[in-house]
């Protein structure tokens, strides 16, 4: 099983993102780094060591796989050079954050409701404390 990664640093206004991409056979995950000022190389190293196991990514999408094959090198400098010059976001890294992003707001919804119930509950509670000592205080 072949596993490839790759970090692609962007300018989307007003910050420098990175998009940490990994392919894991047919599954495609992807995760947003705001760096906010231009980071350097150093520093997106320095980033990557102490952070990588804090590294939230999408939930895995489903990719066709991909034949790894010699390329020349002539042509993997062209290719690596086009893709330089292309910054953007691909469309699958682009459904896997927003992906990620529907997920965190199921999560923070459920989390929300939780909290309500648990503050309702905790009303009713005072109430019923306070109809109780009305009661006794006659």
């Amino acid at each position: 099983m072949v596993m490839k990664s790759s970090l692609t640093i962007l300018f989307e206004n007003p910050f420098w993102i990175g998009l940490f991409e990994r392919i894991d056979g047919d599954k495609y995950e992807v995760c947003k780094i705001t760096f906010g000022a231009e980071p350097k190389d150093y520093e997106v190293y320095d980033f990557l060591l102490k952070n990588w196991h804090k590294l939230k990514f999408s939930p895995p999408v489903k990719t066709e796989k991909t034949e790894e094959r010699k390329i020349n090198p002539k042509r993997m400098q062209r290719e690596i050079n086009t893709q330089l010059e292309n910054k953007g976001i691909g469309t699958k890294a682009r459904q896997a954050l927003k992906l990620q992003h529907e997920q965190g707001k199921l999560e923070r919804k459920v989390k929300s409701r939780e909290q309500k119930e648990a503050e309702k509950e905790r009303q009713f509670a005072l109430r019923q404390e306070k109809k109780k000592a009305k009661h006794r205080g006659r």
